[in-house]
């Protein structure tokens, strides 16, 4: 049987921790906006520091930042004062965490950032400590009650929102869209979801190209070597202008016409379906099903004419598109 007592207590928890993120909400202000902007155009790295629980959270949003084209990386401050601060150069940004803003391992960093120079960001729950004082860029966290009144638990929860907003406004900023996200999250699931049209499309001798003029009975060899079940029609120009599918032939066998003595373009459907090579492969499968087709043909952006690779509903599924 299920204690209530636990779940009142984790629901007092959950509390304290919406109530403090309300606070935060509130206190969002020019200073924030400061911080996004020299994020955003940071040239060199951002280095996050914090102790204890806090440099926890720093750590989780460096790992954010980096996720999101702001190339970040995490500093132990207790290894700080043993030579790590080498790691800091001068077109660096620091981001300093800490609830109190007086902890004694973050005196020598802090000091380390105004000696030389480098743009210190000091997210911070009491003015009067030396963070607040030192930083360039002061981000006040709203005072908050912890769990059973001591524990880290509201405080780090607006630590790690606060950070989550910082990256996702930079990103903004920066223009970074799901393309580049892409490009840093090739593996697991993630990877899978971003996976675009021109990762998985075949190209050059795989596409079934054959000329409009073709004889049918010529054009049916290359449609059995290729064992896509479908012919792209090209012009002179080498621009798409239809397509031959195994359907369209047993119609054609069905009436009885002399399908052999034709030319490729009395037999091709015009206008074939096709999507830009840089749309999300499960956007290619949705037009797929949405159209009832099997195939899609892919072009640039430059021209929406011009075949550079076709997509096929079995590719879509051996990679695990769904």
């Amino acid at each position: 049987m299920i204690n209530k007592k636990f779940i009142s207590t984790a629901h007092n928890v959950i509390n304290l921790e919406i109530k403090a993120l309300q606070k935060l909400k509130k206190s969002i202000n020019k200073s924030f906006n400061e911080a996004v902007v020299k994020i955003a155009r940071c040239q060199s790295k951002v280095i996050l520091c914090g102790v204890g629980k806090s440099g926890l959270i720093a750590s989780k949003i460096a790992a954010t930042l980096a996720s999101v084209g702001t190339p970040s990386f995490n500093l132990a401050a207790s290894e700080a004062s043993h030579g790590d601060l080498g790691m800091i150069s001068k077109n660096d940004i620091l981001i300093i965490i800490s609830n109190s803003g007086q902890t004694s391992e973050l005196k020598n960093i802090i000091q380390y950032a105004n000696r030389n120079k480098i743009l210190l960001i000091g997210i911070v729950s009491k003015k009067d400590s030396i963070l607040y004082k030192a930083s360039d860029i002061k981000i006040l966290i709203p005072k908050v009650i912890e769990a059973e009144g001591i524990i880290p638990t509201s405080s780090t929860t607006s630590q790690l929102a606060l950070g989550d907003a910082l990256a996702i406004c930079a990103m903004r900023y920066k223009k970074f869209g799901k393309l580049d996200f892409k490009k840093l999250h090739p593996a697991g699931s993630l990877g899978s979801q971003l996976r675009t049209v021109e990762d998985i499309m075949l190209t050059g001798n795989k596409i079934p190209f054959i000329h409009e003029d073709l004889n049918m009975n010529k054009a049916l060899q290359i449609l059995t070597k290729k064992k896509l079940g479908f012919l792209l029609v090209l012009d002179k120009k080498k621009l798409t202008k239809g397509i031959i599918t195994d359907g369209q032939i047993r119609r054609f066998n069905e009436k009885k016409e002399n399908l052999y003595t034709m030319s490729a373009k009395h037999i091709m459907t015009k206008n074939p379906i096709s999507i830009d090579k840089d749309s999300l492969a499960v956007k290619a499968l949705s037009l797929m099903n949405e159209k009832k087709i099997t195939s899609l043909c892919v072009y640039n952006k430059k021209n929406k004419n011009k075949t550079i690779g076709i997509l096929h509903i079995h590719t879509l599924l051996q990679s695990s598109v769904n």
